[in-house]
């Protein structure tokens, strides 16, 4: 701050010196603490403006800061699912690998079981054509149910809405049925012609060894001959023996030696 001299402009004595310096003092005294708090107030306004700056300048810092943090957290999520998504791809594609090495599996199938039904087809129609021929030539038991066996066999084999593995099924039901004939016997009520008359009859088979019959009455009894292809009558002495094992194949009695009339090999041939 400037002090400007009061008086004329020319140098007093030192007795007027002395008297204005208390005057001055005085001056001085009065200004300075005046000057001094406007310094103050510049400096305390001066500091609060940039405490402000300052707080706003951390504001944005702040918030720049919390923005990249977010972003960072952001993408370590990201790279997270980017991990898993890459580990689910490799995973869907060794199933796909898998899934494609089956449809090729699954197609050399299909071609196989074409080829299989090409060549099963002509054999079940020689298996069917076999049996029906066996059945001809066998001895003359249930011969309606069997026969209606292979008809059923024969129209299955003729339609086109019957699968191949379908008519394979009958055809080997077929022929399980006929072993099974051979390993029982069994008794059942038919009328046979007995020397040229039809007579009510009960037939007694013992698998494929023998079958012979007796009239109610037990008065005939007959046995099937091979070679003549015709009931052919018994000795009565196989009236009992005939009786009895009637009995037995109906469970009417127990099991027990009886004799029955067998062709020789030499005759059956």
């Amino acid at each position: 701050m400037r002090f400007t001299t009061i008086g004329g402009g020319q140098r007093h004595s030192s007795k007027h010196g002395l008297r204005a310096a208390p005057w001055l003092a005085t001056v001085l005294f009065t200004l300075s603490p005046l000057a001094m708090a406007q310094t103050i107030d510049q400096v305390l306004e001066t500091g609060e403006a940039k405490a402000a700056e300052g707080r706003a300048s951390q504001a944005k810092i702040d918030q720049v800061v919390d923005a990249k943090q977010g972003k960072l957290i952001k993408y370590r999520a990201l790279l997270k699912q980017i991990e898993g998504l890459e580990q689910y791809n490799e995973q869907l594609s060794t199933q796909v690998q898998g899934q494609t090495a089956l449809i090729e599996q699954f197609q050399g199938s299909v071609e196989q079981v074409a080829q299989i039904e090409r060549q099963m087809l002509p054999l079940i129609m020689r298996m069917e054509g076999a049996l029906s021929d066996f059945i001809d030539i066998d001895l003359p038991f249930h011969e309606t149910e069997r026969r209606d066996r292979i008809g059923y066999v024969q129209k299955s084999l003729a339609r086109a809405d019957v699968s191949v593995a379908e008519k394979f099924r009958q055809v080997i039901e077929a022929y399980q049925i006929e072993m099974d004939y051979g390993r029982k016997i069994d008794a059942y009520h038919d009328i046979i012609k007995i020397d040229g008359e039809d007579q009510e009859a009960d037939i007694l088979r013992f698998g494929r060894v023998t079958l012979v019959a007796q009239t109610p009455d037990a008065g005939t009894t007959a046995v099937w001959n091979r070679q003549s292809e015709a009931w052919e009558t018994l000795p009565s002495s196989y009236r009992n023996s005939v009786r009895q094992g009637i009995r037995m194949a109906k469970k009417q009695a127990s099991i027990e030696l009886i004799t029955l009339p067998i062709a020789s090999p030499e005759a059956a041939q």
